[in-house]
Parts: C-alpha cells; structure tokens; sequence
C-alpha cells in the first residue's frame, strides 16, 4: 500500500496517476475557470485554420456568383451557336 502512494505522489504513470488522471480531472471537473480554457483551446483549433483558409481572398456575394454564372453561359451559348454555323 505504502509503495502504490509514494509511486503516484512521483508523478509516475503507474496505477494511472500522473498526467491522464491530471487531465481527467480538468475535463471533468466542471470548475468554471477550466470549461473557460476548454473552449478557448477548441476555439483556436478552429479559428487558425479558418483564418489562414481566409487570408486575402475575397468573399462573393450570391449576386456577385449568378452574374459569374450568367456570363460564363452566354459565353458558352454565343461560342456553340457561332461553331454550328
């Protein structure tokens, strides 16, 4: 009994203590301070992809993506109907 104590106190992995049950008892802990990190942690992971996704590209508006479309289909139908000729 006495061995089992001193090995977790080192901070060993044996019998499961160390850093999992450290971690276990962040998650689940539900102290407010903890679930505020947790979701500023989650909220990086998501932000610094979308934000380098999003660096210097312009974002089109609906209107802005039909009046691509509407031009690149009068261009296809004035090209077929000038070759049937």
């Amino acid at each position: 009994m006495e061995g089992e104590s001193n090995g977790k106190k080192a901070g060993g992995t044996a019998g499961g203590g160390g850093f999992r049950s450290r971690m276990e008892y962040y998650l689940y802990s539900g102290d407010k301070k903890h679930v505020f990190a947790g979701i500023a942690i989650v909220s990086a992971l998501f932000a610094v992809p979308w934000v380098l996704m999003n660096r210097g590209s312009k974002h089109q508006s609906h209107q802005d993506y039909l009046e691509k479309a509407d031009k690149a289909r009068n261009e296809r139908l004035s090209s077929s109907s000038s070759s049937a000729k």
